[in-house]
């Protein structure tokens, strides 16, 4: 009897189901006009986007144009292999060149590499006290709001300070190649931090609490497992750091100074770098010629040179870029597909 009720009650229920009007999906379908309207929209869309990129492009191109057209005719094997010592106004030097950049382009090396020495463990170990250690209290603000405030400071004012912190240390008038590197550090290290936070916060937590499941410490957790998961974008932050401050002039005037001859040594001495030395030859404008030089003597060498250390600076950020990449690449985490 029971077994009769309840074949009843599925039958009437599948009665139910069966007399439930069907649902006239076409009506949500949309309109011919409406598809219309959302293609101009998309294609509006597309030109804008296209006519925003093509705006940002041009300063870009127009600068890298600029640059290659009027350096490239100075930037010669000679130019790349000597200094500035022995140049005499316009005058064509004894080893046939007009002056060179051999003393600049180690003098920026040396530079932005004591910035990077100093700038990167401080930039990199504040950011893992912010995420890995901090638990957000009045110390991690105290430090991120500092970090802030450091974004956005001078580079003026930091070659002040590296040049009062050296005089205060070792005497009035010290000038040195590490005096500016910690002018470049000090804008280097918010840069560092920012960077090097955002890619910490982008590892997932699913490793780290792996790695404490299998009994890993935390400081081997994050110098083995989180840092090497985030070298990639931490080098791309660097990077874009070293781009921030290699072209910087007015610290590095009042702290690593200028010089005509090679100065291999960090500690002492003053040193040029490419951009004081594109300033130095820019600003003269041109060159004096008496009336017995010659067709050798170029009125216009300075302004020449200039523009070829220019672009020998911006061979030197493509090249650090391409180094860094390769440097990502190596140590990156492998991932399996």
């Amino acid at each position: 009897m029971s077994g009769d009720t309840s074949f009843d009650d599925s039958t009437a229920a599948m009665g139910t189901r069966d007399s439930a009007p069907d649902i006239d999906f076409a009506k949500f379908a949309p309109t011919r006009s409406h598809m219309a309207a959302r293609k101009r929209r998309s294609a509006v869309m597309a030109c804008l986007i296209t006519l925003a990129f093509v705006v940002a492009l041009i300063p870009l191109v127009s600068v890298l144009w600029t640059t290659i057209s009027r350096g490239v005719t100075r930037l010669n094997l000679n130019f790349l292999s000597y200094n500035m010592t022995g140049v005499v106004g316009g005058r064509q030097t004894p080893s046939g060149g007009y002056g060179g950049i051999l003393h600049a382009i180690i003098g920026t090396l040396e530079v932005t590499l004591g910035a990077m020495v100093i700038s990167v463990p401080i930039g990199l170990m504040c950011a893992v006290f912010l995420i890995e250690y901090s638990r957000r209290g009045g110390l991690s603000r105290a430090i991120s709001l500092m970090v802030d405030v450091m974004s956005g400071i001078p580079s003026i004012v930091a070659g002040l300070f590296a040049f009062s912190m050296f005089a205060v240390l070792f005497g009035p008038g010290t000038i040195n190649g590490f005096e500016g590197s910690a002018a470049l550090a000090l804008l280097m290290i918010p840069t560092v931090v920012k960077s090097s936070e955002e890619m910490l916060k982008v590892v997932p937590t699913d490793l780290r609490e792996a790695a404490y499941a299998l009994g890993v410490t935390k400081q081997r957790t994050i110098s083995k497992v989180v840092l090497r998961t985030a070298l990639p974008g931490i080098v791309s932050g660097v990077i874009l750091a070293i781009a921030r401050v290699i072209g910087e002039t007015a610290p590095l005037l009042m702290t690593a100074g200028f010089i005509a001859s090679t100065n291999v040594n960090l500690f002492s001495g003053q040193m040029t770098t490419l951009p004081v030395y594109v300033y130095q030859e820019y600003s003269k404008l041109s060159a004096t010629c008496p009336a017995s030089a010659g067709a050798s003597c170029v009125t216009s060498i300075p302004v020449e040179r200039a523009w070829a250390a220019a672009l020998a600076l911006i061979i030197i950020v493509l090249l650090l870029n391409l180094i860094g990449r390769l440097v990502a690449k190596v140590f990156a985490v492998p991932t399996q597909r």
